[in-house]
């Protein structure tokens, strides 16, 4: 995994009236601090990305639904700058992501129902504090093409 990303499996606890599903405590080792909390829904097949933030630390878990998370290093003097990690996480891999700041990210919504993300950041979400960069850019050596065989 690129320097500094964690994917951490989820506790779910389900029963007959349904299920609790684990995502962040604060006495988690890879827990900073809390800014907010926010849900980002995804349509199948729809690629949200490029996105880097500068000082927000993310904590991604899919609460419904399948995405393919895209993570690229792109920090100068970092042992992983360069290296490319796919996650697919969701109702089939229920985990968490943990994304220190200047890790670029994007995710596209896989399967056939749209994704809920849940990400749990370390600070409140600015506008100043987020760069972005279209999912196509060549900037980032990455198709989101499906990949058959």
């Amino acid at each position: 995994m690129i320097d500094g990303v964690a994917v951490v499996p989820l506790r779910q606890i389900p029963d007959e009236r349904g299920k609790i599903m684990h995502m962040l405590r604060n006495d988690d080792p890879l827990f900073t601090q809390f800014g907010e909390i926010y849900f980002s829904e995804v349509y199948p097949q729809v690629i949200k990305a490029w996105h880097l933030h500068k000082e927000m630390v993310l904590n991604y878990a899919v609460v419904r639904g399948m995405v393919k998370l895209v993570l690229f290093d792109g920090r100068e003097g970092s042992p992983t700058q360069g290296q490319i990690d796919e996650v697919f996480m969701g109702e089939s891999q229920y985990v968490r992501v943990t994304i220190p700041p200047g890790v670029w990210n994007g995710f596209k919504g896989i399967g056939t129902v749209p994704a809920l993300v849940a990400n749990c950041s370390s600070i409140p979400h600015t506008p100043d504090e987020i760069v972005r960069l279209d999912p196509f850019s060549e900037t980032i050596p990455y198709a989101w093409d499906l990949r058959h065989g």
